[in-house]
């Protein structure tokens, strides 16, 4: 990984700042503006800083080596969008607090299959047909918590972060050998807390005279015939042998790109064998991942001058020998405020410049505690608001589509991060990681 990097001027980390910002501000503030506009920004900025790298600091092989992550990740990205919209999931509703518990817990090991992206684009459909007649923007953001992040942290198919970590050598089973502890009190908190705030919203739903208005206001395309008929079926099933050769493909690291194109070909099996009916069913179209394949070339051009002078400098910044919990609340604090894939690739670059590790076996021999950090934090903070995951994205987009009443990005943090995800991380960083 370091071999390929190079000493920008600090002044071209500008275009990511610049990026970051405005994917952050844009689409609450200029939200029609931003959906006509962000691929011109995205791109624009992009080739601002690829033709400083090829032209100026002359570094091709650095160009292609993140050219080369980009593929691979958003190939991944869109074959498991693709494999997910063609399995369509009929629920039998209206969901109690502890079928909502059951749901969610599947969801988080469902993420580690999926990805976190798959695994969203499946099951908030059913989720919300579940819990049609008080859906509320509890149900949608513990959604995001469980299932859209924290629920991923075992594989590096679970989420962007660690599947960025293994393409830089961390082995496939490392993350669920080390992160699964984390995983577990995650998720068990959340989970917890969840049970909790559904079972005061169904109790006082149940027992209240407005409970029948309540039905009778849910959004009109998840309301569906009386819950006495409803059972639980699963269309599109076929599409599992597809997900199997996609989990598969994972494991092929050469020759260049076949991995990469066996995903592909899956994907186009998939929705080429699909049935119209399945896609009809899930409103399956391609405008939430071609928005972050937009965005991610974007990010993935204008973040090589931050990594390249974070790898460089960290030694200055960190200190020698910083503790894992320096590495869990700095990676953790910006993966919340910008993206948790990138951010991951920093602090990584960070830990190879404050190790002096020559390469990622020497790394994870002598600094594991710290990439476990690293890892953790990345997937966990990316729950904290809209902009940290992709996932985070397409699960407001569906849930404004259905007329879900959301908070705004401030409204999410002080909400929900702060009173519920916060402690999960505190209690967290407590367990595992001070000192």
């Amino acid at each position: 990984m370091t071999d390929s990097m190079v000493a920008p001027n600090p002044w071209m980390i500008l275009p990511f700042a610049l990026l970051l910002g405005t994917m952050a501000l844009a689409p609450s503030l200029a939200g029609n503006w931003w959906s006509r506009h962000y691929p011109k920004i995205a791109l624009g900025l992009g080739a601002v800083t690829l033709g400083y790298y090829l032209f100026i600091l002359q570094a091709p092989d650095r160009v292609l080596h993140v050219a080369h992550d980009y593929v691979s990740f958003i190939v991944l990205i869109g074959s498991l969008f693709v494999v997910s919209g063609g399995i369509h999931i009929h629920v039998k509703g209206e969901a109690a607090p502890l079928a909502n518990v059951i749901f969610l817990f599947v969801g988080a090991v469902v993420a580690n299959f999926l990805g976190t992206t798959g695994a969203s684009m499946l099951l908030i459909r059913p989720w919300i047909r579940m819990n049609k007649d008080r859906v509320t923007a509890h149900h949608i953001v513990f959604f995001i918590f469980i299932v859209s992040n924290v629920g991923g942290c075992l594989t590096p198919i679970g989420d962007p972060p660690l599947f960025l970590g293994y393409l830089q050598g961390v082995p496939f089973w490392w993350v669920a050998e080390h992160c699964w502890p984390m995983w577990a009190v995650g998720v068990g908190l959340l989970l917890t807390m969840f049970y909790v705030v559904d079972r005061v919203n169904f109790t006082r739903l149940r027992g209240s005279s407005h409970f029948v208005a309540a039905k009778a206001r849910a959004p009109l395309e998840i309301r569906e015939k009386e819950t006495g008929h409803e059972t639980w079926k699963f269309d599109g099933l076929a599409n599992l042998v597809f997900l199997a050769v996609i989990l598969g493909a994972v494991f092929i690291n050469k020759p260049f790109f076949l991995r990469e194109a066996i995903m592909l070909a899956a994907a186009f099996g998939s929705y080429f064998t699909t049935e119209q009916s399945v896609h009809e069913a899930n409103r399956f179209h391609f405008h939430p991942i071609q928005e972050v394949a937009i965005l991610f070339i974007g990010i993935f051009a204008t973040m090589m001058p931050a990594l390249d002078w974070l790898g460089a400098n960290a030694h200055e910044l960190l200190g020698q020998n910083p503790a894992p919990g320096i590495f869990y609340w700095g990676a953790g604090t910006l993966s919340s405020m910008l993206d948790n894939a990138p951010t991951y690739l920093g602090c990584l670059s960070a830990l190879f410049g404050t190790s002096g590790a020559n390469d990622i076996g020497e790394l994870l021999g002598r600094h594991s505690p710290d990439l476990i950090a690293i890892s953790v934090s990345a997937v966990f903070f990316g729950a904290a608001t809209y902009i940290g995951n992709g996932p985070n994205f397409m699960v407001k987009a569906m849930a404004d589509h259905g007329k879900i009443h959301m908070p705004t990005f401030s409204g999410f943090v002080l909400k929900f991060t702060l009173p519920f995800l916060l402690p999960v991380l505190a209690a967290v960083w407590l367990i595992f990681f001070h000192g």
